[in-house]
């Protein structure tokens, strides 16, 4: 009995384990339902909530936009009314000009009307009046109309005669005396040498057997010396001396300083030829960029090149009309500051440009170009002022001067040029250019001589007294001097004269 109270026991134990179990389980689930109904519905009065919230906030953005367009909207009706009413007040004004102009035409038409009659009514009257005139003083209205019109113009010819005397009176007492001032303080405070210098081509030989031995068997010493150098040398023309032909200055002095040293030497062949010339080359060329550094030291212009210094250089062997360009430079140079100073112009604008104004004289070139056109490429090249390279091309009248600098190195360069024993000047020349001036004058009306005078500095024009008046004199020597300088180019000034002399001969019988 016992072993079934043992099964018995065990198993009621494990039914009742399984109920209790199932009923707590069961009652979990309850809970868990009545939880999951809970946040349900928590969740779904939390959504109407923030529904609504939602739809209050756009129904109040609504509102808020519905405001703003309707005041926008009120807003451009009252500007677009107001523009309207100021529209319809111009209309007013056109409409009411409109109106006051057609009856300002009205009676425009009408006083045109009453012109037009009166005129005709005038024309009639002058041309009565005009038939009578010509009645009583026996002359044509063509006829009393150049009388007339030769009479005023002779009264004005004469009271503008009057008119430029006075002014050309008032401005020599003020300019002449003005610019003859500042001429001469530039001038006197220029020191230079006033002798012209020539660049001589001719070596002197010892004797005939040195002639020989330059020219060398078969003349190659010569032809070798010829050669390298770039020039012609002449020998067998001129006794005791070898002329050196070239139109390179440079070439040329090259020539005559190899010549002398193989004279001196007595080494005269091929080889020693070549290496004589070599040397002198390095020299000339050490001393060309020696000069043109001289030159830019003494002046004190700086931020220059090294080009522009070897062709200014180069002008130290270069003359013009017997006179040495590269002192002529320089002196151009000083006196352009001495000016700008005086006027108040840039000095050292004026200076720098005056130094570089014959740059292009030192320039080998091939081109058809003036010194002054190359000068100007060679400056714009080198990176100079606008203003140097106008006063370079403007130096001799080919470009107009922009500047005041520009006209001052015209100035400078001119004085420079036409001072004493500045520039020798052939006969040739020399009597061309009196004839010039002595036919300019006679190729006047009325010119009874004309006479070229003081190295023709002054030009002294006779008329015939019968033929032209004193007044005519006047207009003559004003012609005459506007004659010269538009045909002619000359340093300096020219003085016109004109003489007009009443000679009255009587005879005692």
């Amino acid at each position: 009995m016992y072993w079934i109270a043992w099964i018995i026991l065990p198993l009621t134990g494990l039914t009742l384990g399984w109920i209790i179990r199932w009923l707590y389980a069961r009652f979990q689930l309850k809970a868990a339902e009545q939880l999951a109904r809970q946040i349900r519905e928590d969740a779904v009065k939390n959504a109407d909530a923030i529904r609504k919230e939602m739809l209050l906030e756009a129904k109040e953005k609504i509102i808020s936009e519905r405001n703003h367009a309707e005041r926008e909207t009120r807003e451009r009706r009252t500007e677009l009314q107001r523009l309207e009413n100021r529209i319809l007040q111009r209309e007013d004004v056109i409409e009411k000009k409109m109106r006051q102009a057609e009856r300002v035409e009205h009676q425009l038409a009408e006083k045109e009307k009453a012109f037009v009659s009166r005129e005709n009514a005038l024309l009639h009257e002058e041309e009565r009046y005009r038939l009578e005139l010509e009645r009583i003083s026996g002359l044509t209205s063509k006829e009393a109309k150049a009388q007339i019109i030769k009479h005023l113009e002779g009264e004005a010819q004469h009271d503008a005669q009057t008119i430029i005397n006075k002014i050309e009176s008032e401005a020599m007492i003020t300019a002449e005396k003005k610019a003859q001032d500042i001429l001469v303080t530039a001038i006197q405070r220029l020191a230079t040498d006033v002798t012209g210098e020539i660049t001589v081509a001719t070596v002197p030989l010892p004797d005939d057997e040195m002639k020989g031995r330059i020219i060398g068997r078969e003349g190659r010493n010569i032809r070798t010396l010829e050669t390298v150098t770039g020039v012609d040398i002449i020998i067998d023309d001129t006794p005791e001396a070898a002329v050196i032909s070239c139109f390179d200055p440079v070439r040329r002095e090259i020539a005559k300083i190899a010549l002398d040293r193989l004279i001196t030497d007595g080494r005269i062949h091929p080889a020693r030829i070549e290496e004589v010339v070599s040397k002198v080359s390095r020299d000339i060329s050490q001393k060309i960029f020696e000069e043109g550094e001289k030159l830019i030291y003494d002046l004190g212009i700086h931020n220059i090149s090294q080009d522009a210094i070897r062709l200014l250089g180069r002008l130290y062997f270069r003359t013009s009309y017997g006179q040495n360009v590269l002192k002529h430079s320089r002196e151009v140079a000083q006196l352009s500051s001495l000016l700008a100073a005086e006027l108040g112009a840039n000095r050292e604008l004026a200076k720098r440009a005056a130094a570089l104004h014959d740059i292009g004289k030192g320039v080998e070139t091939d081109s058809d170009l003036n010194h002054a056109e190359i000068g100007m490429e060679m400056a714009r090249k080198m990176g100079e002022d606008s203003r140097v390279i106008n006063a370079i091309g403007a130096h001799h009248g080919d470009i107009e001067p922009a500047c005041l600098e520009s006209v001052i190195v015209q100035i400078a360069d001119a004085i420079s040029a036409a001072r004493p024993g500045a520039r020798k000047e052939t006969l040739d020349n020399y009597i061309k250019r009196l004839k010039n001036l002595e036919n300019i004058a006679s190729g006047f009306s009325g010119v009874e001589k004309a006479f070229a005078i003081q190295a023709g500095r002054e030009l002294r024009v006779v008329v015939h007294n019968d033929q032209v008046s004193d007044e005519q004199s006047r207009l003559m020597a004003r012609d005459v001097a506007k004659k010269i300088e538009d045909d002619l180019h000359y340093p300096g000034r020219i003085k016109v004269t004109v003489i007009r002399e009443t000679r009255i001969v009587e005879y005692a019988r």
